[in-house]
C-alpha cells in the first residue's frame, strides 16, 4: 500500500489518532482541580489606584471605580455603548392577563432597540403578583437561554422567534428545530424557574432570551445587535457585553412601570449569563442586587487560580464572548491588571450574591468564594459587611448561605439553577429596603 493511495489515507484517518498526525498541534486541554498545583499568585488590590495611591474613602472609590470599569472594558469584555439608544421604543404587545390561577398577571413587551423592528428587538415577559395594585413589587430580571416559552408551559406565553441554542438532544426531542423554537418546547426548562415560589413571596419576574440580543455562536458578529451597531473591532464588546447591554435596555422598561419597585430590581444569570449579570450590574447601578449563579471563568471565579475552565480554554471555545485582548492572557493570567474580585467590587455598595455548586468544579467554586471574599474591603468603605468572614475561612459549609451585602452559598448538586438557589435569592431581594 503506497503512502499516496486512497486506502492509506483512509487508514490514517480511521486508525491513527489525529493528535499523532498533527505535528505541532496543541495538547488536549486537561483541567486542573488540584489545589496543590495552583501556582502562587498575588491578587491586585481594588483599593490601589492606577497611579499607586491608596483609596481610603467611599468618595475616593468613585474615581477608582471608573478606572476598574475601564480596565475590564479594555482587557475582558470590551467597550459597551452607554445608555439607551435614541430609537429605543417599547410596546405592550400583550396586556396583563391572569396567570397562575389568578395569583399573578402576565404581560409581554416588545422593545425595538433602535426604532426599526427589523434591526433588533427584545421580547420581555413580565410576571407580577396580582397584588401589585396595593404596593409596587420587587422584581428579578433574569436572562434565559432557550426562549420565554421555556420558563413555563403556559400557552399564554408567546413562542420565541429568535435564535435559540438547542443541542443534539433538544433537536432529537423536537424541542428545537434548526435553532428555532417549537411548541413542543414549552416549559422544558421550567425546573430552573421557581415562578410560583416568587409570586407567592410577593416577587415578580421579567425575562428575555439572550438570542434576542446576540445569537451565541462565533460568526464575526454578522448578527444580533452587533450587526445593527456595526461589527466590533479590536477592543470592542463581545457577546457578554451585548447581553449585558440588553439587560439594561430591559431595565429601561421596568423603571417606567409604576407597579414595579424600581429600587428593588435584581439581575440574575446562570453560567455564561451569570458572567453577563455581573458585568451588567457593574456598569448599571440601577440594579439593586446582582446574582451570579455558577458563573465560573470570566464571571465570579478568580482567573489567576486557573482551576477548571481557564482563560485559554474559554477564549478558544467561545472567542465571541469577550474582547479579543482577553485571549492574550491565555496561560498568562497573572499578567491581567485586574481579576474577578474587582468585578464583584464594582457592585459595591449594592447587594451581590455569588452561588456555586459542589459538583461544578469546572466553574471553580472555591475560586468564586475567594473572589467574593476579596471584594470585602470595598464594601467596608461604605460601612457595610460583605461576607463577614475572616480571611482564614477556607470555605463555607455546604448548603449554608453566608454574608450580608456580599452573599455566598455552595449547594449540593451540579451546574444548574435549583429551587434552593431561588429560595436564597428571594430572601435576599426581600431583605432590601423598598420604595
Amino acid at each position: 500500500m503506497s503512502t499516496g493511495s486512497p486506502l492509506f489515507r483512509l487508514f490514517l484517518f480511521v486508525i491513527v489518532p489525529m493528535s499523532i498526525l498533527s505535528l505541532g498541534a496543541a495538547e488536549p486541554f486537561v483541567p486542573n482541580y488540584d489545589e496543590s498545583l495552583i501556582p502562587a499568585y498575588l491578587l491586585p488590590d481594588p483599593l490601589i489606584a492606577n497611579d499607586g495611591s491608596p483609596v481610603k474613602t467611599a468618595e475616593e472609590w468613585s474615581a477608582r471605580r471608573a478606572e476598574l470599569l475601564a480596565l475590564f472594558s479594555e482587557h475582558v469584555y470590551g467597550n459597551t455603548p452607554i445608555g439607551k439608544p435614541d430609537g429605543w421604543r417599547a410596546t405592550l404587545t400583550k396586556a396583563p392577563v391572569p396567570f397562575l390561577d389568578g395569583l399573578a398577571t402576565l404581560e409581554e413587551v416588545q422593545i425595538d432597540l433602535f426604532g426599526d423592528p427589523k434591526q433588533a428587538q427584545l421580547h420581555l415577559l413580565v410576571i407580577k403578583p396580582a397584588s401589585t395594585a396595593a404596593k409596587p413589587v420587587p422584581m428579578f430580571l433574569a436572562i434565559n437561554f432557550n426562549g420565554n416559552h421555556t420558563v413555563h408551559e403556559s400557552p399564554q406565553i408567546s413562542l420565541a422567534t429568535c435564535w435559540v441554542p438547542g443541542g443534539k438532544d433538544d433537536a432529537e426531542a423536537g424541542l428545537v428545530l434548526d435553532h428555532r423554537a417549537t411548541e413542543k418546547g414549552r416549559g422544558y426548562k421550567a425546573t430552573r424557574w421557581s415562578i410560583r415560589r416568587m409570586i407567592e413571596s410577593g416577587v415578580g419576574l421579567a425575562t428575555f432570551c439572550y438570542g434576542d440580543i446576540d445569537p451565541d455562536f462565533d460568526d464575526g458578529f454578522a448578527n444580533g445587535i452587533h450587526a445593527a451597531c456595526g461589527a466590533p473591532g479590536e477592543g470592542e464588546w463581545g457577546s457578554i457585553g451585548a447581553w449585558a447591554w440588553g439587560a439594561s435596555r430591559a431595565m429601561d422598561w421596568l423603571v417606567t412601570d409604576p407597579q414595579i419597585d424600581a429600587s428593588r430590581v435584581a439581575i440574575m444569570g446562570h453560567s455564561r449569563l451569570g458572567k453577563t449579570s455581573l458585568w451588567a450590574g457593574a456598569q448599571d447601578e440601577r440594579f439593586a442586587m446582582v446574582i451570579s449563579n455558577n458563573s465560573g471563568c470570566g464571571g465570579a471565579a478568580l482567573n489567576r487560580r486557573a482551576v477548571g475552565e481557564t482563560v485559554g480554554r474559554i477564549t478558544s471555545s467561545f472567542p465571541h464572548w469577550f474582547t479579543p485582548r482577553f485571549t492574550t492572557y491565555s496561560t498568562k493570567e497573572g499578567d491581567l491588571p485586574i481579576d474577578q474580585h474587582e468585578l464583584i467590587s464594582l457592585i459595591a455598595p449594592r447587594l451581590v450574591y455569588v452561588a456555586s455548586a459542589v459538583e461544578d468544579q469546572w466553574a471553580d467554586p472555591r475560586g468564586e468564594f475567594l473572589a467574593a471574599q476579596a471584594a470585602e474591603p470595598v464594601y467596608r468603605l461604605f460601612g457595610k459587611t460583605g461576607l463577614g468572614l475572616g480571611v482564614e475561612t477556607a470555605s463555607p459549609t455546604l448548603n449554608h448561605p453566608v454574608g450580608e451585602w456580599i452573599r455566598y452559598h455552595i449547594r449540593e448538586g451540579k451546574h444548574d439553577v435549583t429551587d434552593y438557589d431561588w429560595e436564597q435569592y428571594i430572601e435576599a431581594l426581600l431583605s432590601l429596603p423598598g420604595a
